[in-house]
């Protein structure tokens, strides 16, 4: 095919502060884990597909395949409101001060 340019599962971004590999990035309406470290306004790769543990707010209990919202404070939310849609929770996961990650299937949804 002609106009094939890549699978599009990993994406560059220019990071606007340092980046931690393993860490959600949001580059305009793009949502990424990033691939590896990058300093702050290098360009490097974040996975765009995929199942990653990110933080998320403790209060919140997850069932699977809810809604999953990236905040401006850089965490995993189910409230839609504000945020940023990035996914689908991968695993159901409890709320509480203990709970402070979950499994997010990447991906936007309907």
């Amino acid at each position: 095919m002609k106009n094939f340019i890549a699978k599009g599962d990993t994406v560059p971004f220019t990071a606007s502060g340092d980046v931690t590999s393993g860490q959600g990035v949001l580059s305009g309406s793009l949502f990424g884990v990033a691939a590896g470290d990058v300093a702050d306004g290098e360009t490097g790769e974040m996975n765009t597909t995929g199942v990653f543990e990110l933080p998320k707010v403790g209060s919140q209990a997850w069932t699977r395949g809810v809604k999953v919202y990236w905040t401006p404070g850089g965490n995993a939310t189910t409230t839609a409101s504000g945020n940023t849609l990035i996914g689908v929770a991968y695993e159901v996961v409890g709320s509480g001060a203990s709970e402070t990650v979950g499994q997010v299937r990447l991906g936007l949804v309907a």
